[in-house]
């Protein structure tokens, strides 16, 4: 049996003060179906962080995974970029 593909997200942490947990914020851009302007838009995800590595300003990659709490759906896949 094979695994189905998994979301993969690419964001900010802006939160760290939970125990295990991060905050991180992605944002993208999309298009406008009428006007076809570009929209910023903004999406906060809670991910599991099991060693507690991340500090707030790192930019990390999370992935999808089965809901691991009420809010919890995502998982800390690796850091990209350590905070300066």
């Amino acid at each position: 049996m094979e695994r189905n593909l998994r979301k993969e997200r690419t964001g900010w942490v802006v939160s760290d003060k939970m125990e295990k947990t991060i905050i991180v914020n992605v944002s993208g851009r999309k298009m406008h179906p009428k006007y076809l302007k570009y929209i910023k838009s903004t999406a906060k995800f809670t991910a599991h962080d099991e060693n507690n590595d991340c500090n707030l300003g790192d930019k990390v990659r999370i992935m999808e995974t089965r809901p691991l709490s009420k809010n919890k759906r995502w998982r800390l896949t690796e850091i990209l970029e350590r905070a300066k």
